[in-house]
């Protein structure tokens, strides 16, 4: 057998469907931190965004092992369209979810401080993507999420249209306006990254 890195997305898929769970093991290490940023970047939240890309893999497995699969050659952005659509589902049962708030409007999870404190490298390494991460929020929803698929999940304008039922026109003035709003602020704030 060859060394599993060599083989395509959808060698790693056949040799899955026939029993060789390294396969799996491959792909999920082969596309994981695309995968997981994009999953970050729209929740915004490390422990939710572990659980959706779990039951992303989970939901691949079950196509797949369903005989399901019919994305020939296109393993990552039918990955990241499964991984958009739970995301979408979480923001619409959360909606349903009364959040419970302090008496500054901020949500008690936030305030709480559940985690350990981090080291001082780790918050040094932190700054430039949390202040990239601040201003994409600042953005609008469809320009931020075009930026994250193109950007850190690595979509074709074409693939991202698909995804967000647009027009590649409309993606990629989404895009423009985003990159320009982006520019905008960094200017305005005198941000560096």
């Amino acid at each position: 057998m060859q060394i599993m890195y060599k083989l395509s997305d959808e060698q790693l898929i056949n040799l899955f469907k026939k029993g060789h769970t390294s396969a799996l093991e491959e792909l999920v290490h082969r596309h994981k931190d695309k995968l997981f940023t994009s999953i970050i970047l729209l929740v915004k939240d490390p422990f939710l965004a572990e659980d959706i890309f779990q039951d992303t893999f989970i939901k691949i497995i079950d196509t797949i092992r369903a005989e399901r699969y019919t994305e020939k050659g296109k393993f990552l952005p039918w990955a990241i369209r499964i991984a958009h659509n739970l995301c979408v589902d979480h923001f619409r049962k959360v909606k349903r979810t009364p959040m419970i708030k302090t008496s500054d409007d901020q949500d008690i999870f936030n305030v709480l401080g559940f985690s350990d404190s981090c080291a001082e490298e780790k918050m040094i390494t932190r700054q430039s993507h949390d202040r990239v991460r601040k201003m994409l929020d600042m953005l609008p929803e469809e320009q931020r999420e075009v930026i994250i698929l193109r950007h850190y999940a690595e979509l074709s304008f074409k693939e991202i249209a698909d995804l967000t039922q647009v027009s590649i026109n409309t993606a990629l003035g989404r895009m423009r306006y985003g990159l320009i709003n982006l520019r905008k602020m960094m200017t305005e704030k005198q941000i560096c990254l």
